[in-house]
Formats: C-alpha cells, sequence, structure tokens
C-alpha cells in the first residue's frame, strides 16, 4: 500500500510497529528491539503497562476532553497538585500543554508577561547557550542554540543564545575545571553586560544537555553561580526538563543535582512516559505574585490544555513512579550503565567520552583520542552506529557534539527507569558489537587510527 504519512526522513523505509511490553518493542515482522533510548528519551516507565492502561480506559469513559475555559477538572487538578509535591522550592504552579516546544514557548511568554505586569515592559529578551535545543516552534527554536534546526528559518527567529556550553570534554575557553573558575557560567555577565540587563527577561538552560550535546553535564557550582548573576541582575532563570526531569537523571529534576531553585520548569516527555500527549509549565509563586495581583491571567493557551484524558496518565505515571521508586532506580542503574560504557571507552579509542546522571547517558565519538578530533561529517558516524545497533535489536538516539554543535558525532542511550541489571549488561553487549564493527570498518577505510599494545599510534 502507497504511504501518504510524512515521516521524518522521506526515502526511508521504517519498520512498522506492532507492540511493547515492558523495554521491548516488536515491529509487524516480529523483530524484537530493547528500547534503548525510551523512544525519544521518552517512554520512562517502559510499554504496555496495564495499570496506565486501565486509568486511560476509566478516563475515557468519563470524559476525555473539556475546553479549558469552561471547565477544570479532577485529573489536572489532582496532577497540578501532585507536580507541586515534585517540584522544589516554590514553583508551584502547572500551565498544561501538549509538547515540549509548547512549554518552553509558554515559559517565554510567561517571562514576559511577568515584567510587564512589574512595569518593566522592557525586559523581553530571553538569553539561552550554543549547543541547546528548547523546541521546533518559532519561540522555542528561537531560544535553541542547535545550529542545524535553526538554518532554514534563521530569517525568522530572534537572535537568543548568547553563551557557551558548560562542555568540559571540549571546553570552549580551553580551560580545565576547577581551575577555570567556572569561565561559562561566568560568560552570563558579560553576555547580560553586552545586551543590558533592562532588555533581558530570563535565561534558559537544560540543566543536562540533551540532544544537542549528548548528556552534557555541568560541573559543580555552574547553576549556582547562574543563578546568582540571574538574581543580581534581575533575570528569572528557566530549567527545561523537559528530556531530562520526571527521574530521567536520577532526581526528581536534574537541576535538584546543583543547589537551585529555578524561576520556572518546563516537563514534556517522561512526564506521561510516553501514554499521552501533555507538557507543562511550571511557575514559581514568586512569578505568579504580580500576575495573580494584576491581569490575573496568563496570557497563553491551547485548545487540549489541561484535558481530563493526558492529564488522568500523567497522574497515574507519576503515581507509577514513586510507587515503584524509579527515580532511586534510575540513579543506581545509571550508575551501572555509566560504570560499563566507561569500560568499553577504555577498549575501543573511537570512544571519546561517556558522560551523563542516571539512565541519561551520552557518548561522544572521535577519530582521535589525544586531540579530541571528530569525525568529518560525511563519514555518518553516529547514523551509522544507530543502524548498526538497530538491527542487531537495540535502538539508541541521535545526539550532536562538537564544540560548535555541528562537527561531531553522539549518542545517547536512555533506557526505560524500570530496566533490569541483566537487560543493561545485554544493552552493553549489542553497543560493544556495533561499536566493534564500527571501529574495523573506519580503520580499514582510513579514517581512523587505532592505538597499539604501548599507547602510541598505529
Amino acid at each position: 500500500m502507497d504511504s501518504y504519512l510524512i515521516k521524518p526522513f522521506l526515502d526511508q523505509d521504517y519498520p512498522v510497529a506492532d507492540y511493547g511490553k515492558g523495554i521491548y518493542l516488536y515491529d509487524k515482522n516480529g523483530n524484537e528491539y530493547i528500547d534503548g533510548s525510551s523512544g525519544a528519551v521518552t517512554a520512562s516507565i517502559g510499554h504496555g503497562v496495564l495499570e496506565i492502561a486501565d486509568v486511560m480506559k476509566e478516563q475515557a469513559e468519563k470524559v476525555s476532553f473539556v475546553y479549558r475555559s469552561q471547565f477544570t477538572s479532577e485529573p489536572a487538578e489532582k496532577l497540578a497538585h501532585a507536580l507541586k509535591e515534585w517540584a522544589p522550592g516554590d514553583v508551584n504552579w502547572s500551565f498544561f500543554v501538549n509538547s515540549g516546544s509548547e512549554a518552553t514557548e509558554t515559559a517565554l511568554k510567561v517571562a514576559v508577561q511577568y515584567w510587564q505586569e512589574k512595569g518593566k515592559p522592557s525586559k523581553i529578551k530571553v538569553l539561552s547557550r550554543w549547543m541547546s535545543y528548547h523546541g521546533i516552534t518559532l519561540g522555542a527554536l528561537s531560544m535553541s542554540g542547535h545550529r542545524g534546526r535553526r538554518e532554514r528559518f534563521t530569517s525568522l527567529l530572534q537572535d537568543f543564545p548568547s553563551i557557551n556550553p558548560p562542555y568540559c570534554y571540549r571546553c570552549p575557553f580551553h580551560q580545565t575545571y576547577p581551575d577555570c573558575q567556572l569561565m561559562c557560567a561566568q560568560e552570563l555577565e558579560t553576555a547580560i553586560n553586552r545586551v543590558g540587563a533592562d532588555q533581558i527577561a530570563a535565561f534558559i538552560a537544560e540543566p543536562v544537555i540533551g540532544a544537542a550535546g549528548a548528556a552534557v553535564v555541568p560541573p559543580a557550582g555552574y547553576y549556582e553561580k547562574i543563578r546568582e548573576i540571574c538574581d543580581r541582575h534581575e533575570i528569572l532563570f528557566i530549567a527545561d526538563e523537559v528530556m531530562c526531569g520526571i527521574g530521567r537523571t536520577g532526581k526528581s529534576f536534574a537541576i535538584d543535582h546543583w543547589n537551585v531553585v529555578p524561576d520556572m520548569i518546563a516537563l514534556g516527555k517522561g512526564l506521561t512516559g510516553g501514554y499521552a500527549p501533555l507538557a507543562a509549565t511550571m511557575i514559581s509563586d514568586k512569578v505568579m505574585k504580580p500576575i495573580l495581583a494584576g491581569s490575573k491571567l496568563i496570557m497563553s493557551g491551547h485548545t487540549y490544555s489541561g484535558n481530563p484524558q493526558s492529564t488522568a496518565v500523567g497522574l497515574a505515571v507519576l503515581d507509577y513512579i514513586n510507587k515503584h521508586q524509579l527515580v532511586k532506580r534510575s540513579e543506581i542503574m545509571g550508575e551501572i550503565l555509566i560504570g560499563k560504557l566507561q569500560a568499553l571507552q577504555q577498549k575501543y579509542p573511537i570512544i571519546g567520552d561517556v558522560r551523563g546522571l542516571g539512565l541519561m547517558v551520552g557518548i561522544e565519538f572521535v577519530s582521535n583520542i589525544f586531540n579530541k578530533l571528530p569525525f568529518a561529517s560525511e563519514v555518518n558516524v553516529s547514523k551509522t552506529v544507530i543502524n548498526k545497533c538497530m538491527e542487531k535489536g537495540l535502538l539508541v538516539y541521535p545526539a550532536s557534539a562538537g564544540i560548535e554543535g555541528n562537527a561531531g558525532d553522539a549518542i545517547l542511550i536512555a533506557p526505560p527507569l524500570t530496566i533490569e541489571k541483566e537487560q543493561l549488561e545485554k544493552i552493553v553487549l549489542i553497543f560493544e558489537e556495533a561499536v566493534h564493527e564500527l571501529q574495523e570498518e573506519l580503520q580499514f577505510q582510513g579514517y581512523f587510527q587505532s592505538l597499539d599494545e604501548r599507547g602510541g599510534v598505529s
């Protein structure tokens, strides 16, 4: 049958998904795949969880949709309350939307509105970092420092990316932590001084950089410095937790790894574990206060905002994560996974870096481990290793790497938080087979030189 479905690559054939169970997916031909990336780092509790399906059925039999200006609903109210208990500090309010892009764009709008309500309407810019991704809508893309996704639409976008990422493997300042004295964080001060604090509403960052950087983890003290700079210049701090939140990094939110409370948090993906479209912009009491005293509305909204079907699923997923202690499990399993992948790094010099927190792990590939030289883009290392893994029954996720985010190869391994140790070992085994084949092929083709037993280059 001819297909009229627009897929990511129009000239590529895709297997047809049939069903999923736990960490596994199965296609119509009966092939089994380990979901080593939770789809797009989304299916955090695995596939085919019957108690979530039961909640979906029960809610559908009651009501699946009400319009936000006419009704609230019990699931939406309960989910907002549950998220209040999850979030740090005074980040207590939730605005529900459909996707992570909408969540970050809503945060942008709320930041601008906050300063309008405070009598400072000139504060309209949102600073961000290069090597970042905050979504595909125009506002979210304006905040994104992802060159490949910006390039077609540059003329339509605001010029928001302003500072370098906290990328210790390839320090933009050619320094080493802690001697660097957090120059990557201090750069925010420079950007603010250049633009003018009176023009800046907020700074947005992924606490752990996702697909734009393959799980780049900032060093200790980084976000504390960012928070101090933002406070001193009266600038809001938005944590984009769409990919790294909801237990993925071994904490409730990735920002919890630092002693920092943001003014807003964007959520998505793992919020419903992929069982329904849902995202959220969480807003602090501080930000809500002038709005509640002023206009008394958030100037944003979508037809499906806060609909009872999706919020019932979100509530059920949070309950499931709590019941099965999956946040702690992510921390424990993540330490095991990172340890096993770091062992492969010692064995295969094509692996330049292994990094991450919890079950959000990035692997960056290099052609020379001594100078960290990336492969030429036409070699397609990331695509090749992804294809090899898939052929062997393992799904991994593409990521960008390289100091500008456009000249490097990396992937993410981020399986469901429910994964067992034996299943982790199977992931590592398949991944090693793919890396072994890839390294031999690249060496044969002359793109890579392996290390000899003496540590030299052969």
